[in-house]
């Protein structure tokens, strides 16, 4: 499986570590990342991924900023993108099987290195539910094709 990824300045050494992270389990890494601790902006990086992931170039994204919130809040921004951020395990496993979540994120600030590789490491495990869960997917999908959305029906 290709996975992308991305970060901002605050993460670049736990990055490098879910890499290799994930090379290990087998599967290409896109690095779409800063790879320099020069202050930069999370937008940039979210956006890349977010990108990737909605055009196929990648199967699903990871994303760390210093909390994880600021860079998911860019990549959502892309349509098709479905991005929240893990702090745990449960999370990371449910956000994939309840909301088909194409990307995750998390903090380089709130998550050690142990932790951010159980948290992938649940999310690549996790497999779509579908049924009930697909409805609101697609629920998900109709606010961000319609101006209305939800509210209009």
């Amino acid at each position: 499986m290709k996975i992308a990824i991305g970060n901002d300045h605050s993460a670049i050494d736990l990055k490098k570590e879910i890499i290799k992270f994930v090379e290990d389990l087998g599967h290409e890494v896109i690095n779409f990342g800063a790879d320099s601790t020069e202050s930069c902006d999370y937008p940039v990086y979210g956006e890349k991924v977010g990108r990737a992931v909605a055009a196929g170039e990648a199967h699903c994204g990871i994303l760390i900023c210093g909390t994880g919130v600021g860079i998911s809040l860019a990549a959502n921004k892309i349509k098709g993108i479905r991005c929240g951020v893990c702090s745990d395990t449960t999370t990371a496993h449910l956000i994939k099987e309840h909301n088909k979540a194409n990307v995750i994120a998390f903090g380089a600030r709130i998550v050690g290195p142990e932790k951010a590789k159980d948290i992938v490491k649940a999310y690549l495990e996790a497999e779509f539910m579908g049924g009930r869960h697909q409805t609101r997917v697609d629920m998900i999908s109709e606010i961000e094709e319609s101006e209305g959305g939800l509210c209009s029906r």
